[in-house]
């Protein structure tokens, strides 16, 4: 096996210096592109019968990649959006391929012409303010774990925050003193945001972080989990799922309804939305980094809509359909 060709020294130069110093990628970014290559390769290392350690570069083939985001499909039930963002992270380990191994570049183009898959947009979901309360009150007060999971559930619901931003916050991101209290949110991309707290999530965070012993200007993680680290995506999904399963009880509308930590950040765009504020503060808030992200919840409100149709005055009745008279123009129309 030629040295060139071994995985080894391509990956540790590709998260070393591509995505660490050349990039400046997050943590959060190596981290995914972490998680999609070594699911590459445990698949790899499966479907050829080989240990990880022994594959060489040219075991990562086209067809073998395709067979790779077809199981994640097919057998992981993986959303045509998942499938396309493991692509993103193989094709970019694939760029540095070329530019570092020349002699690989005939393997690492095959795969760079793998195309991503149109995705069907699906509705986005959300929750009625009623049943957001519903599970933020779900928790139990009476213990630490149920007040920590309110707090939790609180951030998400006030913020708008992604689950990453939730539990990356520490004490020193909040501003709670003066009379207009805020948390600093570490976004995607490091593009950092302020979005102001409620008083609700004040008291709340509050409490959190006096029963903790921390004060507000210390460089320590606010939600922890049972050993007291930083609290994970796992342990995040876990808080929410485990309240709505429990505010199921009173609000039955909940069952059924794909609940996760993100569904906190689509209902409350949703709430702005209807509430009268434009879509370019939303999207500032919620720190999309284009207008046409945050369009997509205008485009699911079909109660804003019916209330347009009815401000508009706009009645059912259908106008003359145009009929081109033009040859060129007929034949287009008829395609």
């Amino acid at each position: 096996m030629n040295e060139h060709l071994l995985l080894a020294p391509l990956l540790e130069s590709y998260f070393r210096r591509r995505l660490t110093k050349q990039r400046n990628a997050t943590s959060a970014t190596l981290a995914s592109y972490r998680d999609a290559l070594r699911m590459l390769i445990l698949f790899a290392a499966a479907h050829l019968g080989k240990k990880p350690a022994a594959l060489a570069l040219e075991d990562l083939d086209r067809d073998l990649v395709l067979a790779f985001l077809d199981e994640l499909e097919e057998k992981r039930n993986n959303s045509v959006a998942t499938r396309n963002a493991r692509l993103a992270a193989i094709r970019s380990f694939f760029h540095h391929v070329a530019a570092a191994d020349p002699a690989s570049f005939g393997v690492a183009q095959r795969v760079l012409t793998i195309p991503t898959k149109r995705a069907h947009i699906e509705v986005t979901h959300h929750l009625t303010n009623a049943e957001v309360e519903a599970i933020i009150a779900a928790p139990d007060q009476t213990t630490p774990r149920g007040r920590r999971d309110r707090a939790f559930l609180l951030f998400l619901a006030r913020t708008g925050a992604r689950v990453s931003e939730a539990t990356g916050v520490n004490a020193n991101d909040l501003q709670l003193e003066r009379g207009r209290p805020q948390v600093l949110l570490h976004g995607k991309g490091r593009r950092d945001r302020v979005v102001p707290i409620p008083k609700d999530l004040v008291r709340s965070v509050t409490d959190l972080l006096s029963e903790r012993g921390l004060a507000n200007h210390e460089p320590r993680p606010i939600f922890v989990g049972v050993h007291n680290e930083r609290l994970t995506r796992f342990g995040a999904t876990h808080i929410v799922r485990r309240a709505a399963s429990q505010a199921g009880s009173t609000r039955p509308s909940l069952k059924g309804k794909p609940i996760s930590p993100h569904i906190f950040r689509h209902s409350l765009a949703m709430k702005l939305l209807r509430s009268g504020v434009d879509l370019l503060t939303i999207q500032a808030w919620l720190g999309h980094a284009q207008v046409a992200t945050t369009h997509r919840y205008a485009a699911a409100d079909v109660e804003m809509m019916r209330r347009g149709l009815e401000k508009a005055s706009v009645s059912g009745d259908r106008s003359a359909r145009f009929r081109p008279n033009d040859t060129i123009l007929q034949l287009l129309a008829n395609i």
